[in-house]
């Protein structure tokens, strides 16, 4: 750039834009539960509550159970999504 001061002028408006951005992604970064209720396992695989719960019963999708409440791991809700990929 052949103008100083038009240079100065884009170096700190692109820093301004950087820390702006750098703050936003600091607020976005959310912690993911790894265990789900079915609640939860149904909005992640897009499938109904009744549909999940069928899944558990016909055990093709494992379960880790804390006491009387029933978890679904997010990985296993990977592996049940690429095993039947079609």
């Amino acid at each position: 750039m052949a103008d100083p001061a038009l240079a100065i002028l884009v170096k700190a408006v692109a820093e301004e834009v950087a820390s702006m951005l750098k703050g936003q992604l600091a607020r976005s970064v959310e912690i993911q539960p790894v265990l789900l209720t079915v609640k939860q396992a149904a909005v992640y695989l897009g499938r109904s509550e009744q549909a999940v719960q069928h899944l558990i019963f016909q055990r093709e999708l494992p379960v880790v159970r804390v006491g009387r409440r029933v978890h679904l791991d997010r990985r296993d809700l990977d592996k049940w999504i690429e095993k039947n990929k079609s």
